[in-house]
């Protein structure tokens, strides 16, 4: 453990030092302890740059995607010049701009069952900046399984929630509050739905917030507590959340032992999913174009998506006007659909099935995985 602050580091978090409930001391913490951040997008911009900020000593991002022109509305970690290039290293070079006496340490990869522990078994706190269920209940599994306190955020359009997950220190798990995944389709994603793009940066602000107050041991923890914001009405409200004595991970009677389990496992996808669905990855669909391809693929994102990256034998038709095109599509021959990142695919998959299209598959990981050379 360091004992000490150089005078440049003295200089630079004074306005901590005259805290009284932080001080020296305090930012002597800050600068030994460790947070991990699941996703550098709209939620791990703010909090990394603020933990940055504050001198959390070390700060791991766990992240395997692109810069899209799409995130620079709201992830502000990232800017114009690394459109295209991995977010691990855009937002590296950003937070070592803010403070070069923190050390970042990347995973460019996603969070899974298979690496979730090994990731964060390091790491003094967990902050969770993801967009999708299965890796909401890994990152809860996960903190849960390492007794490692969870900081918990999600935005839908202009609301937002944000808390604390921590029942080694006596409060519920997110399993408390979603005992199981949300029927198939029941919740759109931002991509489908939209957000405001200055909500993140208030609610990644309260995950950065409670993270530091956990490691500085300061202020009321949230446990058992959901703060949720209403931009439209300007309100913050408090709901309460009690342990679940039947939880499956931290009830009386828990059933599940591992990271990996049902909800971990699912797809990371909110679009419907039928039985009889093919998919396809993107390195097989470069086999197929690069042949005599006389198929068809169908991209169902919007125009100017697009417009900004495309696969030029794609025929653009956005999914809301997929069903009013479904008369002119060849129904003997094979189709190929993608979208960004395969949940409108699937979906359109989904549609087309039930339409009686039997030779349709599904692009998995859409044009994102496309751009990584997947």
């Amino acid at each position: 453990m360091d004992g000490s602050l150089t005078r440049e580091e003295r200089l630079r978090y004074s306005r901590h030092l005259m805290i009284p409930d932080v001080g020296e001391s305090g930012q002597l913490r800050l600068k030994n302890a460790s947070v991990l951040l699941i996703g550098s997008g709209a939620l791990g911009s703010p909090s990394a740059m603020y933990l940055a900020a504050a001198g959390v000593g070390r700060i791991g991002l766990v992240d395997a995607d692109v810069v899209d022109a799409t995130n620079l509305q709201r992830q502000i970690l990232h800017g114009e010049s690394w459109i295209g290039k991995p977010k691990l290293e855009s937002a590296s070079a950003r937070l070592r701009e803010i403070n070069p006496y923190v050390r970042v340490e990347l995973h460019p990869t996603r969070f899974t069952p298979e690496n979730a522990v090994e990731i964060a078994s390091s790491y003094d706190v967990i902050v969770d900046g993801s967009d999708n269920f299965p890796t909401r209940f890994l990152t809860n599994d996960t903190a849960f399984l390492l007794n490692k306190p969870l900081v918990y955020g999600a935005i839908h359009r202009f609301d937002g929630q944000a808390g604390v997950f921590a029942p080694h220190l006596g409060g519920p798990c997110y399993r408390c509050l979603l005992p199981a995944m949300p029927a198939p389709g029941s919740v759109p994603s931002c991509q489908e739905a939209g957000v405001l793009g200055v909500l993140p940066g208030i609610i990644g602000s309260i995950q950065a917030m409670e993270a530091l107050k956990l490691i500085l041991g300061i202020g009321e923890i949230p446990l058992g507590k959901l703060t949720v914001y209403d931009a439209l009405r300007s309100s913050f409200r408090t709901i309460k959340l009690n342990r679940d004595p039947h939880c499956r991970l931290c009830g009386d009677h828990p059933d599940i032992h591992s990271v990996s389990n049902a909800e971990t496992t699912t797809q990371a996808t909110c679009s419907t999913s039928h039985d009889s669905m093919e998919s396809i990855t993107t390195t097989e669909l470069r086999e197929l174009l690069a042949g005599d391809f006389n198929d068809l693929l169908i991209d169902v994102r919007e125009p100017h998506e697009h417009a900004m990256a495309n696969i030029p034998q794609a025929r653009l038709i956005p999914l809301g006007t997929l069903e009013s095109e479904l008369e002119s599509l060849p129904r003997d021959r094979d189709i190929y659909v993608h979208c960004k990142s395969g949940m409108r695919s699937a979906k359109a998959v989904n549609l087309m099935i039930e339409n009686g299209f039997t030779r349709v598959k599904n692009v998995s990981g859409g044009i994102d995985a496309w751009l990584r050379g997947e």
